[in-house]
């Protein structure tokens, strides 16, 4: 049963049975046990919001120390299938890229969120780890198969790696128009299966989870856990950028999930 890692930190999160099995240090965060205020209230970890900096920065150093981790990676998320390989901590907002691999110790690789898809990985025996953000356009683009392949280039085997998903955005939230549907009919004419009937005739509901899980067995990559949390049913706990549009809030937080594969000697 997914369940908060006991932890000394007051920073709450989730993890998974898959990546506590294999060793990793990891965290689904939700928006509980930071400092941020108002619409951002309260473990807002997004440096490209428009919350006060300061907090934003304290919160992730929350989520940092309650990794154990020596350093904190994001990326400059642009719903890609680029991925970075990392050889060195960098400061800031990082690259523009949707996901990162590595074999340093010390270092957490983050994700944000606000609906989309958060994946975190770890081959325990190469002892590689990567992080990957995943939109209906980067899933679509191919960000987790992306992703195994990064960490097959540093040493994993796919059918050594365990992986989760952390909360997004689900069915039937998930509402898109008729191109979307075209969209990946283009590139997977069997992924209609993901598609159920909307509202009305120009919408479906996405399940983008199930899509995500297809292409990551098509990578080989068979062990998968699933927090099973949807961000829009779940607004009050995590952020949500269609709960935030519905409620006419002029910005709206972000979701951290960080896996590390252990401390380098420091927090």
């Amino acid at each position: 049963m997914i369940a908060p890692h006991p932890t000394p930190h007051p920073t709450p999160h989730l993890t998974t049975p898959n990546l506590t099995g294999a060793g990793a240090s990891h965290g689904f965060f939700s928006r509980a046990g930071g400092v941020s205020r108002d619409i951002f209230s309260s473990l807002n970890v997004g440096l490209g919001s428009s919350d006060d900096f300061s907090n934003v920065v304290e919160n992730r150093l929350r989520c940092r120390e309650t990794l154990g981790a020596d350093h904190l990676l994001t990326l400059y998320q642009i719903h890609s299938a680029d991925v970075v390989i990392v050889s060195e901590p960098w400061s800031g907002q990082g690259p523009k890229a949707d996901a990162m691999a590595t074999r340093l110790k010390g270092v957490a690789l983050g994700v944000l969120a606000a609906d989309c898809m958060p994946f975190l990985f770890i081959d325990p025996d190469a002892e590689i780890i990567g992080a990957a953000h995943a939109g209906w356009r980067g899933a679509l683009a191919g960000v987790l198969e992306e992703t195994v392949r990064a960490m097959v280039s540093l040493g994993a085997k796919p059918e050594r790696i365990s992986c989760a998903v952390g909360p997004c955005m689900r069915q039937p939230n998930f509402e898109v128009g008729l191109d979307v549907l075209e969209a990946f009919l283009k590139r997977h004419p069997d992924s209609e299966t993901f598609f159920a009937p909307g509202a009305n005739a120009d919408k479906r509901q996405l399940d983008l989870v199930g899509f995500g899980r297809s292409r990551l067995a098509s990578a080989g990559v068979e062990r998968l856990d699933d927090v099973r949390v949807c961000t829009v049913d779940c607004a009050a706990d995590y952020f949500s950028y269609r709960a935030s549009r519905r409620a006419g809030e002029p910005d709206y937080g972000r979701n951290l999930s960080a896996i590390a594969l252990g401390s380098g000697g420091g927090a």
